[in-house]
């Protein structure tokens, strides 16, 4: 098959050769990796270069780089072997042979509160198809939805950065609110409500690595006229709330974050001006979704409006 210009197009086996010796920096540890000999994927590369009508790699006594012409080619070739792997899965899934399973993504604050109602409900109504449940980042999500991983998956976005990707449709399941934890023993724990201005000169306790609940905390610290004060770094809410129990400090989380409060945490409102994140579902727009799919997809909705009003 030529294109327009008569030049032939790339073969796929080559491309993904050339993406994991990239990947790998190594022809030897590409080969080993895909069980080939390294001879065999010199000749495929060489191939591939003449192909292209340039060079695409730099042979080095360590391994190898991509030249200019690698790097733009690589680029491209990711995103074709991910489309076919996630052609593979839709492929598999209509011949039977995935049929009754689903592989479902989701984020941990979510899979530690309203996800396990979800499944509780679906188990007991399909109890022959069989469910896994992939817990990771954001990124790590988007791309094992796109490569076919997971059937579905769960996402959250806030109102001054929305997801949108033209290949992924995404369903609002929920809002939920940004809420305030003090210790039990804190001058406003008998509130129930507050305002951002009243934590002026109280220090924080965030999420570390960058985490999205600290860029939610300063946009209010800065909407209220004052810069937080972090006072210590945690690895997941729960090291939140244990520091906040004992003092440490205030934390700013989202609702689904206390599905499991500590006994010595309260839990208040920030009113209006809470900041709302969206909780999404998203499937890729150009799968034929499995029956599995459906009918996960259908049970979730359903269990999101039962339990609207749990995460406001």
């Amino acid at each position: 098959m030529l294109h327009d210009d008569a030049r032939p197009l790339f073969d796929m086996r080559r491309l993904a050769l050339l993406v994991e010796v990239v990947e790998q920096g190594s022809i030897t540890a590409a080969a080993e990796l895909m069980m080939y000999t390294p001879s065999a994927v010199s000749q495929q590369l060489r191939k591939l270069e003449q192909e292209v009508g340039q060079p695409l790699l730099n042979r080095r006594s360590r391994g190898v780089v991509p030249t200019e012409a690698g790097q733009i080619l690589v680029g491209h070739a990711r995103k074709i072997v991910r489309q076919m792997h996630a052609a593979q899965s839709d492929l598999d899934q209509i011949a039977g042979l995935k049929r009754g399973s689903l592989t479902v993504g989701t984020f941990p604050t979510l899979a530690g509160s309203f996800l396990p109602l979800v499944i509780r409900v679906f188990k007991k109504r399909y109890p022959a198809i069989g469910l896994s449940v992939r817990s990771a980042r954001f990124d790590e999500l988007v791309a094992d939805l796109e490569s076919g991983v997971t059937g579905l998956c769960l996402l959250w976005d806030y109102p001054w950065n929305p997801f949108h990707d033209e290949a992924i449709r995404v369903t609002e399941v929920f809002r939920e609110s940004t809420v305030i934890l003090v210790a039990r023993g804190h001058p406003l724990a008998d509130r129930e409500q507050i305002t951002m201005e009243e934590l002026r000169n109280e220090s924080w306790i965030v999420r570390a690595e960058a985490h999205p609940v600290v860029e939610v905390l300063q946009r209010s610290a800065h909407d209220a006229g004052f810069e937080p004060t972090i006072g210590f770094l945690a690895n997941d809410y729960q090291e939140a709330q244990a520091m906040v129990s004992v003092g440490m400090g205030v934390a700013m989380v989202p609702r689904t974050a206390v599905a499991l409060q500590h006994p010595d945490v309260r839990v208040l409102s920030l009113g209006p001006e809470a900041p709302l994140r969206r909780v999404l579902l998203a499937q890729r727009q150009d799968k034929v979704y499995a029956p599995a799919e459906v009918a996960f997809h259908t049970t979730l909705l359903e269990v999101a409006r039962e339990r609207a009003g749990d995460y406001l």
